[in-house]
């Protein structure tokens, strides 16, 4: 639907991404007339570059890795190698219905699209580029973030995440710059897929937000894969190969580096706040260019508000849709509901996967001082590669705090911990304790029984 100039509206949703969706959505449920401005694909990041066709890459090295297992097993299976252009259509069609569902459901509830960049003029107007003026009672950002690349030169020889979703084919050897949750899902997809792949990380670990044993056990089990990590690693250039064909990294100490394919950034991730008027209304931002909101996801300009990526809020898709919600709730509702940011769930779509909810033990001791945090872990094998003999373990550990032993903190790595994780994350939040974990009978054999079983 298309809308015509100077038209007013409850509400103006900039960016048709997770948050601004779900935001347009409630909205509109809840009778508001609705206006959302788009100029790109509808589901931002997740849907187009990140959460949806990662997973699907993530499923398509999980598959071709259950392949090889299964040739160990005794099948009688050829060698897997995934032919990447049969598999992107799969994955394109995959996204293609998603948008499809997407309009129907913009149509359906009567929401105006505007496939349009705009800039708010004031704290009730935004300008189209095309010259249409929109007015709001109320304005919601939600433009998201785009990857970044480091300052050093050659960068733009490099590669970044949303490069990533339009190749076609792995690289053999790839280079892989940063240890975040980009990085780790990235290099275990690519080494899974056939690539060989290097993994060059500043710091001493992987993902420094999470728990450092269970981030210990991940980077042993890569490099037990044939993923090569190198921390404490100073980049200062990327330069082209003599022959023109490769790419070298070269190092502060004026090390070179092998002869990578393609180099892939994962350095960070920027808000999407530049040329949208946000300096003009006195809209304030962070030392990283995002928006500051309080509790209700309001910025500091009355009748403005902002969600997802573009904030300070946890760069998570599931916080930007419900924060949204609870946001329109309020805003058309009458609800007194906020976003609890506590104990948020998540998952590193790494091989394995690592899944963490509430604090880490480091975090828990920092908090609750070192006589009061009690951890407790599991180290072991799952079945299916204890019965192929495959090296990779998984990881398990529960951090709990008092004399109660309640259960603060829950880290697992290995198969199947994206989808264990989601139920204890229930009960973390309900208070559990130790023992209550302790009188829950065990399922056995699986994973998940570890979680009850820890001593």
């Amino acid at each position: 639907m298309s809308a015509g100039a100077d038209r007013d509206y409850d509400l103006i949703v900039i960016g048709g991404g997770s948050g601004g969706l779900a935001a347009a959505f409630r909205a509109a449920a809840h009778g508001a007339r609705v206006a959302l401005c788009e100029p790109d694909a509808l589901g931002g990041t997740c849907v187009n570059v990140g959460c949806v066709p990662k997973k699907a890459m993530w499923l398509a090295a999980d598959v071709g890795a259950k392949v090889e297992l299964a040739r160990i097993f005794g099948f009688d299976l050829p060698q897997a190698t995934l032919d990447w252009s049969t598999f992107l259509v799969h994955r394109q069609r995959y996204i293609h219905n998603i948008h499809a569902g997407y309009r129907r459901r913009l149509d359906e509830a009567g929401i105006a699209v505007m496939p349009r960049r705009v800039r708010l003029r004031d704290v009730r107007t935004v300008v189209c580029d095309d010259g249409i003026d929109l007015r709001g009672e109320r304005l919601l950002i939600a433009t998201g973030g785009r990857p970044l690349r480091p300052d050093v030169p050659g960068a733009d020889l490099g590669c970044v995440s949303d490069d990533f979703f339009r190749w076609t084919a792995p690289p053999p050897r790839v280079a892989i710059v940063g240890a975040g949750y980009i990085a780790a899902e990235l290099a275990g997809v690519l080494q899974a897929l056939g690539s060989r792949v290097e993994l060059f990380a500043r710091g001493e670990r992987l993902l420094a937000e999470f728990d450092a044993e269970v981030a210990a056990q991940l980077t042993e089990d890569y490099r037990q894969a044939g993923v090569h990590v190198r921390f404490g690693y100073g980049l200062d250039a990327i330069e082209r190969d003599a022959d023109g064909t490769g790419l070298r990294l070269r190092d502060i100490a004026g090390g070179v580096s092998e002869r990578f394919d393609a180099v892939l950034f994962a350095t960070g991730r920027r808000a999407n706040t530049d040329d949208l008027g946000l300096e003009a209304l006195g809209v304030a931002l962070d030392a990283k260019r995002r928006i500051v909101v309080d509790a209700d996801n309001a910025t500091n300009v009355d009748g403005v508000f902002a969600v997802g990526d573009v904030t300070t809020d946890p760069a998570l898709t599931p916080v930007a849709i419900a924060a949204a919600r609870r946001l329109m709730d309020r805003c058309f509702a009458g609800a007194t509901a906020r976003f609890d940011r506590s104990d948020i769930p998540t998952v590193v779509f790494s091989h394995p996967p690592l899944a963490s909810v509430g604090l880490t033990e480091e975090d828990a001791r920092a908090r609750h001082g070192d006589a009061a945090v009690h951890a407790y872990r599991s180290g072991f094998r799952p079945m299916l590669h204890a019965l192929a003999e495959s090296p990779q373990r998984s990881l398990f550990k529960l951090v709990c705090v008092g004399e109660e032993r309640r259960v603060v903190g829950i880290h697992l790595l290995g198969e199947g911990a994206d989808e264990i994780l989601q139920g204890f994350a229930v009960a973390l939040k309900r208070g559990i304790t130790l023992d209550d974990l302790r009188d829950t009978v065990a399922i056995h054999p699986t994973s998940a029984e570890e979680v009850v079983l820890m001593r």
